[in-house]
């Protein structure tokens, strides 16, 4: 098991956000964590990653618990995440945010190659590296958000939203670019509020609903639970 989310109940302030959430990644598996605006998607991912504390439950990565840690120490276990509005770094160019994060984790891979690879997978932003970070695009945000984790050659990525607001036209470069990173062999939880952008390329989804996981599945499954689809597209 890649990672366990086990039973975790997390406040914030007096609101019971996350209520018994249990998510199960495999090795290589991409899943798909789907609810509406509010549901608890992010609160979801902030808590794998250290942002938010569960006040029960248990959260496993490769078998080691990281309830407790911060940030950048589940950083450094090889979690890449790329938050919902990006967390680009206005400052610093676009190669300079890529760069920060190869120094973060030593892996088999140098600095240099890290580099490359984000490159690789998206190339669209080589045209881009010498601009700061407010000077590119939503969608060149988005990108380079994916990039930059990638950079930290992490073996599981925390995607948060990546199609939230960009054109049609950017989507499917995204999305292809995911699927590079899957193939290499990492794992992936996105999490998304359109059902309509869920990859072809999903093993397996997660419907949250006001916080509790209504459904576990193959995409195709949800098809066959009236209350999810209904949650998930708003149609009876």
């Amino acid at each position: 098991m890649m990672l366990e989310i086990d039973k975790i109940n997390v406040f914030i302030k007096n609101s019971h956000i996350l209520r018994n959430v249990s998510i199960d990644i495999n090795e290589k598996e991409v899943v798909c964590l789907i609810g509406r605006n509010g549901a608890g998607k992010t609160t979801t991912l902030k808590t794998v990653m250290g942002f938010l504390k569960p006040r029960s439950g248990n959260i496993q990565f490769k078998g080691h618990e990281i309830n407790g840690l911060s940030p950048h120490e589940v950083a450094r276990l090889g979690i890449g995440f790329s938050p919902e509005d990006s967390g680009v770094i206005g400052d610093l160019t676009t190669f300079e945010n890529i760069e920060i994060a190869s120094w973060m984790r030593k892996t088999s891979r140098t600095e240099g190659e890290k580099i490359k690879l984000a490159y690789k997978v998206f190339p669209s932003l080589e045209q881009y590296r010498a601009r700061k970070g407010t000077q590119i695009s939503g969608g060149e945000k988005k990108m380079l958000s994916v990039a930059r984790a990638l950079a930290l050659d992490p073996t599981m990525f925390l995607l948060d939203e990546c199609f939230e607001g960009l054109s049609p036209k950017i989507i499917p470069k995204i999305s292809e670019s995911i699927r590079e990173i899957a193939q290499m062999g990492n794992a992936i939880l996105m999490a998304e509020s359109n059902i309509y952008h869920i990859p072809d390329f999903t093993d397996k989804l997660y419907v949250i609903e006001r916080g509790e996981i209504i459904f576990t599945g193959k995409p195709a499954e949800l098809l066959d639970n009236k209350e999810a689809l209904k949650v998930v597209t708003g149609v009876v």
